[in-house]
């Protein structure tokens, strides 16, 4: 068996390599009654940003397994998770996002997804990730909750104010803005003629945007 598991071990760590996973899995390993080792099944995932050196994997991607937000997602290099929640959110920076579902649920509420719009957005990319969280029939608000270090929030306001206004709006927003340019975002925020409902913080925020959700 030691030498089976040896065998098993290295080749994982090759293809790994080779093809640029993020995870190679085998689960469950079993060994059978003449004592081989036998994969019954497995999981691989490949690094997004070295898919161009594969397109032999690329040939492979089946989009009936994805849903339409996942699909125009990667068309704008935004990370997209669909979720069983109401609350639509859109956040930069994978941390932020994951604290962010965190406090939802802890304010008595859940998310309708993960997005992270990444930490050089631009107004389209805003733009294309609000169509996203609304193609969702279950979202009844939305909470954005930016950082802004690298972006900056006046992008991000007027990505969310575009967006919004080309959408028709309809459902409570709820935003949170902190960082470079902050007030200028929230000037733009304000001054766009839009219910827009600001928040202090991530805990205030997410507050007010449970409470939206269940009064929709």
């Amino acid at each position: 068996l030691k030498k089976q598991i040896g065998a098993i071990g290295q080749k994982l760590y090759d293809f790994f390599f080779k093809y640029d996973c993020s995870m190679v899995e085998i689960n469950p390993l079993i060994i059978t009654k003449d004592k081989k080792l036998m994969a019954l099944d497995g999981k691989l995932n490949f690094e997004d940003n070295a898919l161009f050196r594969h397109p032999e994997i690329m040939a492979m991607r089946d989009l009936d397994e994805e849903t339409v937000g996942e699909i125009e997602a990667a068309k704008y290099e935004l990370a997209y998770i669909s979720l069983d929640g109401d609350i639509g959110c859109m956040v930069n920076g994978a941390g932020l996002a994951m604290s962010t579902l965190d406090v939802i649920q802890m304010a008595g509420g859940s998310a309708a997804n993960f997005l992270d719009v990444g930490g050089g957005a631009n107004k389209e990319k805003v733009q294309a990730a609000f169509k996203i969280i609304l193609s969702d029939p279950k979202v009844k608000a939305i909470l954005v909750n930016i950082f802004g270090g690298i972006m900056k929030c006046d992008i991000i306001a007027d990505g969310i104010v575009a967006a919004a206004k080309e959408m028709a709006l309809t459902i409570p927003l709820v935003v949170r803005l902190q960082g470079t340019n902050v007030e200028k975002g929230r000037e733009i925020l304000a001054n766009s003629g839009l219910k827009i409902t600001p928040a202090d913080d991530l805990k205030d925020a997410a507050a007010k945007a449970v409470k939206a959700a269940k009064g929709a």
